[in-house]
């Protein structure tokens, strides 16, 4: 997992679009990189739609958003079309980026174990170095502590 301090390891995923999209393709800006579980859940949905609300203030930062789920960029589509989501949304479904970045690993629900995503964000700066990591982090708390941390 990338570190506070640490350059950002540079990823290549396809976007909603099916496109690719590269990390470095954003130097020069700001970035709020957060890992979802699944598209279109409760929390998940709290916390997109919560940095859309702020993404005006975040872009005054200087900064992007991007999303990370393990979803296929066609499920991504339909979500960040339902919830007007200003940003890219990057499918990882090999979940290889996840698992570099620290955030595929054991959860529980139920009483049952599985492998998932840890729902986390992470603000990378200008030239790519990660500058705050939130890890296991609420949706909320996610959003605020993001937005805090930009936007003052």
């Amino acid at each position: 997992m990338p570190q506070v301090g640490a350059k950002a390891p540079d990823f290549e995923l396809k976007n909603q679009d099916s496109e690719t999209v590269r990390l470095s393709d954003f130097r020069g800006k700001k970035i709020v990189l957060f890992a979802f579980p699944k598209a279109g859940t409760s929390g998940c949905t709290t916390q997109a739609c919560g940095l859309r609300d702020e993404f005006p203030r975040l872009e005054g930062a200087n900064a992007i958003v991007l999303g990370l789920s393990p979803d296929q960029p066609a499920d991504l589509l339909k979500w960040k079309q339902k919830e007007n989501l200003p940003y890219d949304l990057l499918s990882d479904p090999d979940h290889a980026v996840l698992e570099a970045w620290g955030v595929w690993g054991e959860k529980s629900m139920y009483g049952k174990t599985y492998m998932g995503v840890i729902r986390s964000h992470w603000i990378i700066d200008e030239e790519g170095t990660v500058v705050d990591a939130q890890v296991k982090v609420s949706p909320t708390e996610s959003v605020e502590r993001a937005t805090r941390f930009l936007a003052g």
